[in-house]
């Protein structure tokens, strides 16, 4: 009997006590997506436009969470610096949702209070969902500037935030919706900040 599933994406070996499958049937459960028909074509990782910066490419990932492999999965910085474009949807011959899964494994890692491999991007994400449940959509230049005055990077792009004015993509103030009650209800019933 076989006991031990070597994995290409990184050439270790992976014993079955390793294989988590509670969290598999959780990724299946929560994505609705059938990532075991990804057959590692890599087609998602060439077409990701951000995959130069993520370690591991998103394929690798994908075997991750066909192999129960929740730490591997939850640790990674790929599942943070995705930005669910659909690129590699679109591409995946099999349609798979790449995106929803790492979504939901975004979703997990901060459930299982996962030491998060880009913290300053869940800054980011937690200033827009700010913006959001204050606006009822985002304002982008708020959002730069909070973001900014936690990074304590004040100069850093200085010169694209000038680019975004000029062209009209930064409001000095923001704009609102009518029903923001409806929105800080979303908020409510989904227990988000």
């Amino acid at each position: 009997m076989m006991n031990k599933i070597e994995s290409k994406a990184e050439s270790q070996v992976i014993t079955l006590a390793d294989v988590d499958k509670e969290f598999l049937a959780a990724v299946r459960q929560k994505t609705d997506a059938d990532f075991s028909r990804c057959f590692q074509c890599k087609t998602c990782s060439a077409g990701c436009p951000f995959s130069e910066i993520m370690d591991p490419f998103p394929n690798v990932v994908m075997r991750y969470v066909q192999l129960g492999l929740m730490k591997d999965a939850l640790k990674c910085s790929t599942i943070w610096i995705c930005v669910g474009c659909n690129t590699c949807s679109i591409q995946c011959p099999q349609a798979i949702d790449i995106p929803g899964v790492m979504d939901v494994l975004r979703q997990m890692a901060l459930a299982k209070k996962v030491e998060i491999a880009e913290p300053d991007i869940v800054h980011f994400h937690e200033e827009v969902l700010n913006s959001i449940k204050k606006y009822g959509r985002t304002h982008k230049l708020e959002i730069m500037l909070k973001y900014k005055v936690m990074k304590r990077d004040w100069f850093g792009d200085l010169d694209v935030g000038l680019k975004m004015l000029a062209r009209r993509k930064l409001d000095l103030t923001p704009s609102k919706i009518k029903r923001k009650g409806a929105v800080k209800k979303l908020f409510k019933k989904f227990k988000l900040k």
